[in-house]
C-alpha cells in the first residue's frame, strides 16, 4: 500500500463520500431534522453489527492485551492532557478547555477508523482497532461528564454524575455490541445463517452511511471566524497523537506490527463528530467544535496519508528503541 496508486485507491473513497455529503448539503436545502433516521440507523444498528464483528471473530486470547490497552490509552490521556494545557494558554474558560481537550484526543474511531484500517491491514487489525474504540471511548466518555462537573456545568453530586457516567458507558450500543461480541467469542457462538446475513449487510452499510453523515453534517454547521485554539487541537490531534502512541508502545511493547501500524493510524484520523454532540450537550464551544471537525477533516487528508506512508514504507520504525 506504499506505492502512490495504491494509496490514492485506499483514501479517495473515504473523502470522496464525505465531499458528497458536503457538496450534497450544500445543494439540496434538506432540514436537519432529516438526519434524524441516518443516525438511528448508525448508531444503533449499523456501527454495532460492525463491532460486534470485529470482535466475535477474534479469539478471546487476543483480545486480552493489557499492556497494548494501557499503552493505547495511556496515549490518548495524554494527548488530552496536551489539549487541556493548549486551551487553558489560550484563555479558555474551563469548560470549553475540556471540548477542547476532546477535539484534540478523540479520533473518529467508529466511523471512519474500522473500514479503513481494515481496507489497509486486513482482518488481522480487528483485534486492536475494537480495542481502541472501546477504551478510548470508556476513557473520553468519562473524563469529559467528570471535568464538566467539575468546572460546575453539571451541578449533581459526585455520585450522582459517577452512575450517570456508568450507565451511559455501559448502555452505549457500540459497548453492548462489543460486550456481546466477547461473549460470542469467549463460548464461540455463531449466530444462525439468517441473522448473520443480516449482520453483515448492516455492517458493510456502516461506513458509506456514516461517512456521508459526516460530511452533510459538517455542511450545516457554518463556520464563520476560525477561533485560533482550533490550529492547535488539530496540530495535537493529527500529529502529536499518533507520534505519542508510537513512542509509548515501543516503551509498552513489544507488539504485532499490524497492532502497532493500527494504533499509530487509529490516532492519526481527524476528531470525532462526538464533540459537536458534547459541544451542543453541555451548549459550549459549538462554533469551535464544527471548526475542530471541518479543520481536522481537510487537513487529515496530507496528516493521514503522511503517517500511513511513514509507517508503510518503514521511515517511521515501529519500534523506534530497537
Amino acid at each position: 500500500m506504499s506505492d502512490p496508486v495504491g494509496l490514492f485507491n485506499l483514501l479517495f473513497p473515504f473523502f470522496g463520500v464525505i465531499a458528497l455529503g458536503f457538496a450534497i448539503a450544500r445543494i439540496a436545502k434538506v432540514p436537519e431534522g432529516g438526519l434524524a433516521w441516518m443516525q438511528l440507523f448508525l448508531i444503533y444498528l449499523a456501527l454495532p453489527c460492525l463491532f460486534f464483528r470485529l470482535i466475535s471473530e477474534k479469539p478471546i486470547s487476543e483480545l486480552a492485551n493489557w499492556p497494548f490497552i494501557a499503552g493505547t490509552t495511556l496515549s490518548t490521556a495524554l494527548a488530552f492532557v496536551l489539549s487541556f494545557a493548549a486551551g487553558r494558554l489560550n484563555g479558555l474558560r474551563p469548560p470549553e478547555t475540556v471540548l477542547g481537550a476532546v477535539a484534540g484526543s478523540y479520533s473518529n474511531i467508529g466511523y471512519m477508523g474500522p473500514p479503513m484500517i481494515l481496507s489497509l491491514l486486513g482482518p488481522a487489525a480487528s483485534a486492536p482497532v475494537a480495542l481502541i474504540f472501546v477504551f478510548d471511548t470508556f476513557f473520553l466518555f468519562s473524563a469529559t461528564p467528570a471535568l464538566m462537573a467539575l468546572a460546575g456545568v453539571e451541578r449533581r453530586s459526585a455520585l450522582a454524575t459517577a452512575a450517570d457516567i456508568v450507565r451511559k458507558v455501559l448502555t452505549h450500543p457500540f459497548v453492548v455490541a462489543t460486550i456481546i461480541g466477547i461473549l460470542a467469542s469467549l463460548f464461540r457462538i455463531r449466530p444462525p445463517a439468517a441473522v448473520e446475513t443480516m449482520v453483515t449487510w448492516l455492517s458493510g452499510a456502516s461506513a458509506p452511511c456514516a461517512l456521508f453523515l459526516l460530511g452533510v453534517t459538517v455542511a450545516m454547521r457554518p463556520v464563520g471566524k476560525l477561533p485560533g485554539e482550533v490550529g492547535w487541537l488539530v496540530g495535537i490531534k493529527l500529529v502529536l497523537h499518533p507520534l505519542i502512541v508510537w513512542l509509548v508502545l515501543a516503551a509498552f511493547g513489544p507488539f504485532d506490527p499490524v497492532w502497532v501500524e493500527a494504533a499509530i493510524v487509529m490516532a492519526a484520523l481527524p476528531p470525532a463528530l462526538n464533540i459537536f454532540v458534547l459541544a451542543r450537550q453541555y451548549d459550549t464551544g459549538i462554533e469551535r467544535a464544527s471548526a475542530c471537525v471541518l479543520v481536522g477533516t481537510v487537513a487529515s487528508i496530507v496528516t493521514l496519508t503522511g503517517f500511513i506512508l511513514l509507517t508503510q514504507t518503514g521511515i517511521l520504525p515501529l519500534n523506534p528503541f530497537r
